[in-house]
């Protein structure tokens, strides 16, 4: 059976080609372990194979986590956002990549008010337009940038986005590259400023194609931790 650090091993070594095709450096690829659903112990073998930026779903699950882990590590949240678990995850988490709406970003950004404190965020689209998926809109989101401007309490750093699963390699290449673009765009005209630069896109099945189309950070579960159960 393949341990985490075999597996991260390996990935390491995908990226760094993936990077070489592209013409990126690998140093600007962040990998963010996916420990929805996994253990401490396992959590604890990642960290020992040199990990320390994790990605969860769930907000208690995650909470209990952080109860007994070294305050040290990065927590990212990844998951789908309820407004009435905004408030548990404003200055708990490093990043919250799944602001999908107006609603939860104007809640983001009070909760963030009350507690003194400006919450770094990405912006997810929704690249498929699925109606059973989360996520602006592409056309939505440009129209919703006005607006979450004047949101003083949230710090745009890029956007996210999760394909429609049965997207084959051309239409991955399409999804990833036209996030990119809409980051580029966004930059170009300083619509946020000059931070708004990540790009998390890219999991198990596709972080080579999504790093080839630009993407600063991957989120990876199965390829490292295995199947899950």
């Amino acid at each position: 059976m393949n341990t985490i650090q075999t597996n991260l091993s390996r990935l390491r070594e995908e990226i760094a080609g993936a990077c070489m095709e592209s013409g990126r450096n690998p140093n600007d690829i962040k990998l963010i372990a996916v420990s929805k659903t996994m253990s401490i112990d396992k959590i604890q073998e990642a960290m020992d194979a040199g990990l320390d930026t994790f990605g969860e779903n769930y907000v208690q699950e995650a909470a209990d986590k952080m109860a007994v882990l070294p305050p040290s590590l990065h927590w990212h949240f990844i998951g789908n956002i309820q407004k009435n678990k905004v408030k548990y995850l404003v200055k708990s988490f490093e990043l919250i990549h799944s602001v999908g709406s107006r609603d939860v970003a104007a809640e983001i950004d009070k909760r963030a008010m009350q507690k003194g404190y400006v919450q770094p965020v990405l912006f997810e689209i929704n690249s498929g337009d699925e109606t059973s998926k989360s996520g602006f809109y592409a056309v939505q989101f440009l129209d919703a940038v006005q607006f979450l401007k004047t949101l003083k309490h949230i710090r745009p750093s890029g956007l996210m986005t999760m394909p429609p699963p049965i997207a084959n390699e051309m239409q991955l290449s399409k999804y990833f590259s036209g996030l990119r673009e809409m980051r580029d765009k966004i930059l170009k005209q300083g619509m946020f400023g000059q931070s708004f630069k990540e790009l998390s896109m890219g999991m198990s099945s596709d972080y080579k194609i999504a790093i080839k189309e630009g993407a600063t950070m991957i989120r990876i579960g199965t390829a490292l931790f295995g199947p899950r159960g």
